[in-house]
C-alpha cells in the first residue's frame, strides 16, 4: 500500500484573497515504511511575502522569485503523488490550496477522501489535548529539534513519524534516508514481514491523569470490569 505524506508552506490563509502555495514537500511510504522516495519542490506565489509568513517559514521574496510557479510543476506533483492516499496534519488547509492552485491550471482536483487526516486522528485518539505536530512530538518522544522555522518537506518527514505512531506505532528502525531500511522496501509487499518491537514505548500517561483514573475506576464499584483479573 503506497501512502504519501504531505506538507504545504503558504504565504497566508485563504487562497480566495490571493494567498498562494510556495512550498511542498511530500515522503512516500510503503506498507507504512518510508521509501526514501520524496517530492520536494519551491514555487514563486507571483506576489510578496507577507513579514508574519517570511518568519515562519524564512522564505524571502528574492529566494521565491528564482523558482518555478505552480504552473510549471503542477503536472509533476500530480505524478508523484499518482492515485496515492494522502497523509495530512490538518488536511482541509492543504487540500484548499493544492485544488486551487490546480483548478488554476485546469487541472484535475483532488477529492477531499483522498486525504488522511492526522489532525483529526490525534484529537480522536487524545481529546482534549494539543495535537499540533510539536505537541505530538512530544507526546511520542519525536526528535523535532531540527524544526526551528517550518518547512514542508522536513514537517513531512515529523509527520511520517507521527502518523506512524497515531495508527499504532513506527516500525523499527524507521528511517526517511538510505541504508538497510530503504532496502527492505524494495522487496515486494509479499516479502516484507513485520518485526518486533526492541524496547517498549514509554508511559505518556501522567501521573495526574493516572490518578484520575484511579479515582474513576473507584466510583464504579467492586464489580467493575477493570477490578475483575484475567
Amino acid at each position: 500500500m503506497r501512502e504519501i505524506v504531505l506538507d504545504t508552506e503558504t504565504t497566508g490563509f485563504e487562497p480566495e484573497q490571493g494567498d498562494r502555495i510556495v512550498e511542498i514537500g511530500a515522503v512516500e511510504l510503503f506498507n507504512h515504511v518510508a521509501t526514501g522516495e520524496t517530492y520536494h519542490q519551491y514555487i514563486n506565489p507571483e506576489r510578496s511575502m507577507p513579514q508574519e509568513a517570511f518568519q515562519v517559514h524564512g522564505l524571502g521574496d528574492d529566494f521565491l522569485r528564482k523558482q518555478p510557479v505552480f504552473a510549471k510543476i503542477g503536472q509533476a506533483f500530480l505524478d508523484f503523488i499518482g492515485d496515492s492516499q494522502l497523509i495530512i496534519h490538518n488536511a482541509s488547509f492543504d487540500m484548499k490550496f493544492l485544488n486551487a492552485e490546480l483548478g488554476w491550471m485546469g487541472l484535475p482536483q483532488i477529492p477531499h477522501d483522498r486525504a488522511t487526516d492526522t489532525l483529526a486522528i490525534a484529537r480522536r485518539k487524545f481529546p482534549g489535548s494539543p495535537a499540533s505536530l510539536d505537541a505530538l512530538c512530544r507526546r511520542f518522544g519525536i526528535d523535532n529539534s531540527s524544526r526551528t522555522l517550518h518547512g514542508a518537506l522536513l514537517d513531512s518527514e515529523i509527520l511520517a513519524e507521527v502518523y506512524l505512531e497515531l495508527i499504532g506505532g513506527r516500525q523499527p528502525d524507521f528511517g526517511l534516508s538510505g541504508g538497510e531500511q530503504q532496502r527492505t522496501t524494495t522487496q515486494s509487499s509479499d516479502d516484507w514481514r513485520p518485526y518486533p518491537r526492541p524496547a517498549p514505548l514509554p508511559r505518556h500517561l501522567t501521573e495526574a491523569e493516572a490518578e484520575a483514573h484511579d479515582a474513576f475506576i473507584a466510583k464504579l464499584g467492586e464489580n467493575a470490569l477493570w477490578r475483575q483479573k484475567a
